[in-house]
């Protein structure tokens, strides 16, 4: 961010809040393929012990909705 001029005026946080409330408002994702998308822990110790999936597919869809509403014209 530095390189491009940005760090004054954006933050990666800012970035990643961005893409979660687009994803809240626009999209039917369920609520663990967005945190996974943003790699944050789903659930309890015991929920993450049995969940073995990293919902790779879908984090691969709804990233790809969000390239596509940023590139939209």
């Amino acid at each position: 961010m530095r390189d491009t001029g940005l760090a004054a005026r954006a933050t990666v946080h800012g970035f990643r809040s961005s893409f979660r409330t687009w994803a809240s408002e626009q999209t039917d994702a369920p609520h663990a393929v967005m945190e996974l998308s943003l790699a944050h822990a789903v659930g309890t110790a015991v929920e993450q012990a049995y969940a073995r999936s990293d919902l790779l597919g879908r984090r691969r869809k709804l990233m790809q909705q969000w390239a596509d509403f940023l590139s939209a014209d």
